[in-house]
């Protein structure tokens, strides 16, 4: 049986404090995390994935690998997203957007940039609030996570890719080269979680069959702990195992 994606996770300084950021700019609920070092917030409908906000004091040395952009349904909302995101502790950053250019690039209070676009924008029509999570990386590696989450391809050109769920929701993108060079651990990464009662071992292997490499290190969070993977550009992943 195939992984889903359980969780997108960020590694903060402060795990609640960013926790309570992104609650208050996307809506989600906060719920408390195996201790007081992480917590999670939580989709208001209880499909797709969480987003986990887990400890980490891994240097900032340059833009993350990826970010969210957030949809807007008009200019007054994209306003309102980018008022609420300002007053929960965010602000504005130049990673290099040109003046004409209709979205708006903010960073959360741990630095980590996200995106709030413009209304209009068609490749974000059929998603949701969070339209994208946005990635820099290979068409090697979108073709991977196709194959890994059994998500359908709804973009592959120019060796650009994203895949989306068959539910819909937010898609995955990829930019394609030039990619820049990885430096130290993601700040976000994947985590992901099998049914009840499917083989974990089968399912790490079928992974590794598709392009990841396993680690030998382990996380505990909670009973089992996840086991640490790459994916085929190097960036970390998790797999639960079974609880």
């Amino acid at each position: 049986m195939t992984s889903q994606l359980f969780a997108i996770c960020f590694r903060a300084t402060r795990p609640s404090d960013l926790a309570r950021f992104w609650s208050g700019v996307l809506g989600w609920e906060v719920a408390g995390g195996p201790d007081e070092d992480a917590a999670a917030i939580l989709p208001p409908d209880g499909s797709g994935f969480r987003i986990r906000f887990l400890p980490g004091q891994e240097p900032k040395t340059g833009q993350n690998r990826a970010h969210f952009d957030l949809t807007s349904a008009s200019p007054e909302d994209q306003r309102r997203t980018v008022a609420r995101a300002l007053e929960h502790g965010g602000r504005h950053i130049d990673v290099g957007q040109r003046p004409e250019e209709g979205h708006v690039v903010l960073a959360d209070p741990d630095g980590n940039e996200f995106c709030v676009i413009e209304p209009g924008n068609k490749f974000l029509a059929d998603t949701g609030f969070i339209g994208a999570l946005a990635c820099d990386g290979t068409q090697e590696v979108g073709y991977f996570w196709s194959e890994a989450l059994r998500w359908p391809l709804v973009w592959d050109q120019d060796e650009e890719t994203a895949i989306q769920s068959p539910d819909g929701g937010t898609k995955i993108t990829w930019g394609g080269p030039p990619v820049a060079p990885k430096t130290g651990t993601n700040r976000l990464s994947f985590e992901l979680a099998l049914p009840v009662g499917a083989d974990h071992q089968a399912e790490v292997a079928r992974l590794v069959s598709l392009g990841a490499t396993r680690s030998e290190a382990e996380e505990g969070d909670g009973e089992g702990g996840r086991v640490l993977m790459f994916d085929p550009d190097g960036n970390e992943f998790f797999v639960q195992r079974p609880r």
